[in-house]
């Protein structure tokens, strides 16, 4: 259980790229990096307009000197000081992951980003070969993967309780945007524009969260081929799509499905993982995070609840209450900081193999996610035909 007690030595130094007034993002990051004391919040660059950032930051309560005026300034100055920053969450448009996201590590400052991780494969191998030779991590703000029954759903997959997995059943379909709500809203525009989005929306903005899922839930499943189709409901958001399909055939015969959309119309989140294997199959919703449904052939269907003493101990260990309690996304979010942290002092220490077995949305899930867009993207553009992942 996570009590509050740190794990950790002292709070590791930290700041922010983006994630200002009015951020969608910003405050999550925020609130889950301090949580459990595992990150002291000392600086940021928090807005393309200098004063504004800087009397956001002021607000938050940090020294106005250490409110710059962007990343670059950030990094230079504090990878100056003695008492520096050791770690940046970078929560910006997708355009500027790349380039922030290099700048830190040659600074050598620990990474936190936003999905995704970069525009490019190409991109994400050359973060990861940065991290590598400094010796310092990338963390990936998959949020949904620090929910206790994700764990659960592996756990179940790893103990062989579903048997051989047969078919892996994703979706995130929302309908807030299926209408062109980004004339009136900014921080909706630049999703849909493709200078700032990359080169999907939703395939990278949706999508890659269902599929990190099933990532975690399934890691020994990997893609040998898919399909993807994609449209754009609102014409306005051509090239991009609000819409899209993909069929994935995986090594060893299993068959996966991946819907995601914005134009949803009526639907909340509607983020749905079921993993069917030989013998079981589970599945978990977004909208009731704190429950797993666990259906075996031949037996009444199962709801299984978080914090309960049936679930695995690598699943009760993210507990932060007793069970019948809810618990929400900023848990999970805390869950995804504190393995950042455990990552990030290990590297300081220069011993990585001490989170050898740590379960967190690394640099390898980044490259992932971008990987599966540029392939959907691939097959897609070339009329929906079957394309070989690798």
């Amino acid at each position: 259980m996570i009590d509050g007690q740190r794990k950790t030595g002292a709070a590791i130094r930290w700041g922010m790229v983006g994630g200002g007034r009015g951020s969608q993002i910003g405050y999550i990051h925020r609130a889950a990096a301090t949580r459990d004391r595992y990150f002291d919040m000392v600086a940021g660059a928090f807005d393309l307009d200098p004063a504004r950032g800087r009397a956001f930051g002021t607000d938050l309560g940090l020294d106005p000197a250490r409110c710059y005026a962007d990343y670059r300034a950030m990094f230079a100055a504090e990878s100056a000081r003695p008492d520096g920053i050791r770690g940046v969450s970078i929560a910006t448009p997708n355009n500027t992951h790349y380039e922030i996201s290099k700048a830190a590590l040659l600074a050598g400052i620990h990474v936190i980003c936003e999905k995704p991780l970069t525009f490019t494969t190409a991109e994400a191998l050359d973060l990861q070969r940065i991290a590598r030779d400094k010796g310092l991590i990338v963390g990936v703000t998959y949020g949904y993967s620090g929910y206790q029954m994700i764990e659960e759903a592996a756990r179940l997959v790893a103990d062989g309780t579903l048997g051989e997995i047969r078919l892996v059943n994703l979706q995130f379909a929302h309908g807030f945007h299926n209408e062109a709500v980004e004339e009136a809203n900014p921080a909706i525009r630049w999703r849909v524009d493709p200078k700032f989005a990359g080169p999907s929306y939703v395939l990278g903005d949706l999508a890659t969260h269902p599929l990190y899922l099933a990532e975690v839930i399934c890691p020994d499943l990997r893609i040998r081929r898919l399909m993807c189709a994609r449209q754009s409901f609102i014409a306005s958001r051509a090239p991009l799509e609000d819409n899209a399909v993909t069929l994935m055939e995986y090594e060893g015969g299993a068959f996966g499905t991946l819907w995601t959309s914005a134009v949803n119309a009526g639907a909340m989140h509607s983020q749905r993982v079921r993993i069917v294997g030989s013998k079981a199959s589970v599945e978990w919703w977004d909208e009731h995070p704190n429950q797993l449904s666990l259906e075996i052939q031949g037996q009444p269907p199962r709801l299984l609840d978080r914090g309960m003493g049936y679930l695995h101990p690598e699943a009760l260990a993210d507990d932060r209450i007793s069970g019948g309690h809810p618990e929400g996304l900023f848990e999970a979010w805390a869950n995804l900081y504190e393995r950042f942290a455990l990552a990030i002092e290990a590297h300081d220490d220069g011993a990585p193999e001490r989170v050898a077995g740590l379960r967190y949305p690394g640099v390898e899930a980044g490259i992932e996610g971008v990987r599966w867009v540029e392939n959907c993207v691939r097959s897609a553009d070339q009329g929906g035909i079957w394309v070989d992942y690798r």
